[in-house]
């Protein structure tokens, strides 16, 4: 049996994203159910931000030159009413906010800072600076300026922007479609009776939530026995996928067979062995249109490597263009101890600036509860055998936000 060339986890990395060419597919969708989906095409601003001058403050719209005077109110503005301009020497307009300020008045002095107001008079202090409290027309953004790039992944931010210049349809990425399978024939659903030599499928439902949390949509397609033909036929039906994800079965021992059924199904292996720990067996790579991201079948594994692999992948053939994980410089708690002959993934908590391996680093690539406990993760890459308490480290938050830039996430 052919045995596994182990690439350098950084060469990993890159190389997998290296391989994705993004989606071009598009289509027009209501802003209403764009939560999480990818501009495909930019949107420009098609109304001044503010359209209008108009006050920031409760208070007086005067002209400068009157600072110190007492004034005459003229009239009051109230927000949504039209005003011409219609001052006379030594007056000011009682003003709301949000209300339009007519193109005679320049500066806008609010109720608590001005003295001796009556129903007809108000003395203005001496000392403001001209053009408080006045958004000007167009100051924000100006018509044909870009308000949203192309490939921005659509937050409640944006579709607050959207909805106040008037856009209710904007282009977007087609969703990719994305296959989940499960191998061995030892695993049982949640809701099934598992036997004590049987184990429940927690991969599957870790991926899922984990695409989840980035919007992105999985369809689980069931656990395959491990058989070589069955597999084999199995996965030829998946390639009308964008991506499948498949966990288990590519150790290339006697009973793991797909990474078999993915060679006989055409599989264009762009790495099949990783230098790291965990995740040795992870393999990427193309079968015909589909990219393949195989997983070890350990669930800590499984979900970590996906995580660090497979979400930047998806991110960037969905047409993102923030699909680079970010980290944020913490100081490590605790010593512990890596081996220094691999790369490492260290599952840890980062709390107010501070990251503690989970239990100091001292748990099974098969375990699941380190993975509860644990809110990030930092890399090393080999040659380094123990990490130093107050030691300053890169680390990666779990379903953090993504980054345009080329990051190098990895600590030496």
């Amino acid at each position: 049996m052919k045995k596994l060339t182990y690439l350098p986890f950084r060469d990993a990395y890159f190389k997998s994203q290296d391989i994705v060419l993004p989606t071009v597919l598009e289509e027009f969708i209501d802003i209403s159910g764009s939560l999480g989906r990818v501009i495909a095409k930019e949107i420009k601003c098609v109304r001044n931000m503010p359209p209008f001058n108009n006050s920031a403050m409760d208070g007086f719209a005067i002209r400068y030159k009157d600072i110190g005077k007492k004034v005459k109110i003229n009239s009051t503005i109230f927000a949504g009413e039209i005003k011409k301009p219609s001052l006379n020497n030594c007056e000011c307009y009682k003003i709301m906010t949000g209300a339009m300020v007519p193109d005679d008045a320049d500066t806008i002095v609010e109720f608590e800072i001005c003295s001796d107001i009556d129903s007809s008079f108000v003395t203005l202090p001496e000392y403001i600076s001209q053009g408080r409290s006045l958004r000007i027309k167009g100051e924000e953004r100006k018509i044909d300026e870009v308000l949203i790039e192309r490939g921005t992944i659509i937050t409640p931010n944006h579709i607050a922007l959207l909805a106040s210049q008037g856009i209710t349809n904007i282009k977007v990425y087609k969703k990719i479609s994305i296959a989940i399978v499960s191998t061995g024939n030892e695993l049982k659903e949640p809701w099934q009776n598992a036997s004590e030599y049987e184990i429940y499928n927690s991969n599957t439902y870790a991926i899922l939530a984990c695409l989840k949390s980035y919007n992105l949509d999985g369809q689980y397609m069931g656990v395959v026995p491990d058989n070589l033909n069955d597999i084999t036929n199995f996965l030829d039906s998946l390639k009308i996928f964008d991506v499948v994800i498949t966990t288990g079965g590519i150790s290339m021992g006697e009973a793991d067979f797909i990474a078999q059924a993915y060679q006989k199904n055409g599989l264009e292996v762009a790495f099949h062995g990783v230098k790291v720990k965990p995740g040795k067996p992870t393999m990427i790579g193309k079968m015909n249109n589909t990219y393949v991201m195989a997983m070890p079948g350990n669930p800590l594994t499984a979900l970590v490597n996906f995580h660090i692999l497979s979400i930047p992948m998806i991110l960037k053939l969905q047409g993102a263009n923030e699909y680079n994980h970010d980290f944020v410089y913490a100081k490590n708690k605790t010593t512990f101890t890596i081996q220094g002959s691999k790369s490492n993934i260290i599952l840890g908590d980062l709390s107010s600036g501070e990251f503690s391996a989970t239990l100091n680093n001292k748990y099974g690539s098969g375990m699941i509860t380190p993975l509860a406990k644990s809110n990030s993760f930092t890399i090393f890459l080999e040659g380094k055998n123990s990490v130093k308490k107050d030691e300053v480290i890169k680390v990666i938050k779990f379903n953090d936000n993504m980054s345009k830039k080329i990051i190098d996430i990895f600590n030496l």
